[in-house]
């Protein structure tokens, strides 16, 4: 058999075609189903999620329960199965925030000279602690370069220095070979704390190299974390409980402790962007106490299952993912103070239900189930991910794939798309298949500088040992001109994180949400199919640190 157009209808079932990147084998009803889906439908769910009166949608609020009332209410009329706590579609999500408190001291003492008082918020912050009330910390000062420990791209700033009791002192960036996705994972937060702890330094400081550039607040700006039942951080981006002291560092105070250490700043940090580590002792120890107050509230996961066909592999799950929060209600922008939230992420929900629907339009399952999750507090940072990816609400080992959706900004005809994460693992199969199945080029990430693969919640699955994937817009225009990037740009300047981000008055190709809901569909679908659960790519990053989880 051949294919017929999209345009004719996706209907046709192929014959079975299981080479890279071929074609895939869809059958007649599920073909059928897909073409259902209805821009109408995608629309009127972010008309609803988006707006006023839902307030943003911010966690622990009323508008929030609208959302996942909402939520809950369409499983049950698409005959979606219960999947969170208790028989319930709920998983309850501590969060705490917490703030330092001001009047926080840090003292600097030199070897061979006096102490010195640092000024906050003038040469110094610190990050809120989300355990204990009252920190304090003395310890001697170590320059650790990028913070990072990646012998197997050969480098390592700590393989020449002792951080045992220290307080580090670092850069946050990479060298300039890491590719993104490493670049992105080796700044996170978390794998700066995790790698810091585990060379047992108990402090971290991050270090500036603008001169002119100012330091946050954390007395008004919050960290926040999920916490479990005995008062311990559940899952977490931006903690670790051997690492009693966090903050960032003024470019002068900075350059003050390199200098004392016979070193020029300048020099290091372009020794080790060239990939060459840099570490030294610091003839310096500081001294520092703070209390951090805590806001704690509660808010859940939304987790729904389509329960598989086959008998065996029904245990397992792939697992479609999107953010229900938002940022609730904030400085006027405009004249207008409640960030809807319509592109990031009621578009994302939307077409999680989409895809609900499509499996409701299918008589026969797929082999392995599938969850449908929809998850708070991505905005907080990524923490109602990081929670049901570690204490998922399945067995932790039968998740096998995660396809996430996250403000896929559809604005204009989706032609093309970049499959954050996908490359390492098998997923790139599936995508692959899916892609050429509904005409769809497949490219590199045009803005790798944005970080995105590990600023949405398809990287809480990565770090747990899941193969994990994003599907965002590619540069493919009808024009020829190919710069779709462009146009994302100026879009995302006037409506990203901004009240303007309504449903109405709102840039919204909803032709293209439906072909993006097949393809997240066809993605999940095939995989779900396969009788071979997903794997990493050999000797992959991040299947080497994560990939034997199970």
């Amino acid at each position: 058999m051949r294919l017929k157009s999209i345009t004719a209808g996706l209907c046709l079932a192929l014959a079975s075609v299981s080479a890279y990147g071929q074609t895939p084998d869809v059958p007649r009803p599920v073909a059928k189903a897909m073409n259902k889906v209805k821009p109408a439908d995608i629309s009127a769910h972010i008309a609803y999620l988006a707006d006023d009166k839902l307030l943003g949608r911010k966690p622990g609020t009323p508008g929030y329960q609208m959302a996942v009332d909402y939520v809950t209410a369409r499983f049950k009329e698409l005959n979606v199965q219960p999947a969170g706590e208790n028989g319930t579609y709920l998983q309850t999500v501590r969060v705490r925030t917490a703030t330092t408190v001001p009047g926080a001291s840090l003292q600097l003492t030199a070897d061979t000279a006096g102490t010195e008082d640092l000024v906050y918020g003038k040469d110094f912050i610190l990050f809120p602690n989300a355990v204990e009330k009252q920190v304090a910390v003395d310890a001697p000062l170590v320059f650790a370069g990028f913070g990072i420990s990646a012998p197997d791209l050969n480098y390592d700033d700590y393989a020449t220095i002792d951080a045992k009791g220290k307080v580090v002192v670092i850069l946050r960036s990479t060298p300039a070979s890491f590719p993104s996705t490493v670049a992105s994972f080796s700044m996170d937060m978390q794998t700066i704390l995790n790698t810091a702890a585990a060379n047992g330094a108990v402090g971290v400081l991050l270090g500036s190299l603008n001169p002119n550039g100012g330091l946050p607040d954390f007395s008004t700006r919050g960290m926040s974390n999920v916490m479990g039942a005995d008062g311990t951080v559940a899952a977490s981006r931006s903690h670790h409980e051997d690492v009693k002291l966090m903050g960032m560092l003024h470019y002068n105070t900075l350059q003050k402790l390199i200098t004392g250490a016979g070193l020029d700043l300048q020099q290091v940090a372009g020794t080790i962007k060239s990939g060459k580590p840099a570490s030294a002792i610091l003839p310096f120890r500081i001294k520092g106490s703070f209390s951090n107050r805590f806001e704690d509230i509660e808010s859940y996961n939304v987790i729904g299952k389509i329960e598989g066909s086959d008998p065996v592999l029904k245990n397992e799950y792939v697992v479609h993912s999107a953010h229900l929060d938002h940022t609730g209600v904030g400085k006027p922008i405009d004249g207008d103070s409640i960030y809807n939230g319509a592109h990031d992420n009621a578009s994302g929900v939307a077409s999680l239900l989409e895809i609900a629907k499509v499996y409701h339009n299918v008589k026969k399952k797929p082999k392995r189930s599938i969850l449908i999750v929809m998850v708070t507090a991505e905005e907080m940072g990524l923490l109602g991910s990081a929670y049901f990816a570690k204490f998922p609400t399945v067995p932790a080992s039968q998740l096998v794939a995660n396809v996430n959706t996250d403000m896929p900004t559809l604005i204009a005809p989706l032609l093309s798309v970049v499959p954050l994460g996908a490359a390492h693992s098998s997923l790139q199969e599936e995508v692959q298949q899916a892609s050429k199945y509904l005409g769809l080029d497949v490219e590199e990430d045009p803005e790798p500088e944005q970080n995105r693969f590990v600023r949405s919640d398809q990287y809480s699955f990565v770090v747990q040992g899941v193969p994990a994937l994003h599907i965002k817009y590619g540069n493919k225009t009808a024009d020829g001109k190919n710069n779709l990037d462009e146009t994302v740009k100026v879009w995302r300047d006037k409506y990203y994180h901004k009240p303007q981000d309504n449903f109405e008055g709102g840039v919204f190709d909803f032709d293209a949400a439906r072909k993006y809901v097949q393809l997240n569909f066809l993605i999940g679908y095939l995989v779900a199919q396969e009788e071979q659960r997903p794997t990493w790519n050999e000797g992959d990053f991040f299947g080497n640190r994560f990939g034997n989880m199970e």
